[in-house]
């Protein structure tokens, strides 16, 4: 099994920051690529970012230059770094994972989210 844990959420006014983290464990091989969602009330889960097993990321458009995602390969965690946060950005942010098992098998685990809100 794998599990995915999402922390560092809350809420923050217009304009400023906040870094979430995605810790990944178990049974994991190796970690192709890890992704961050996000999902507003009443809409669809969109994606938001991604970062490759060698390191390589890309952004949706309404976070480009604004959000970051690293790993800590080590401690097989991801985080994104939010800065001038919007209102627009509240939601429940979840982080999802491509891992290869230690017995071979390909998964593609979710976190239980986080919320974050931004408002004055």
């Amino acid at each position: 099994q794998v599990q995915l844990v999402e922390s560092g959420g809350g809420v923050v006014q217009p304009g400023g920051s906040l870094r979430l983290s995605c810790a990944a464990s178990g049974s994991i091989a190796s970690i192709y690529a890890m992704d961050w969602y996000r999902q507003a009330p009443g809409k669809q889960r969109d994606w938001v970012a991604r970062i490759l097993e060698g390191g390589n990321t890309n952004y949706a458009d309404s976070v480009r230059g604004r959000f970051t995602i690293s790993i800590d390969n080590a401690k097989n965690t991801v985080y994104l770094q939010m800065n001038s946060l919007k209102p627009e950005d509240t939601a429940v942010y979840y982080c999802n994972a491509d891992v290869r098992t230690s017995w071979g098998s390909r998964l593609a685990p979710w976190g239980q989210g986080t919320q974050v809100t931004v408002s004055s």
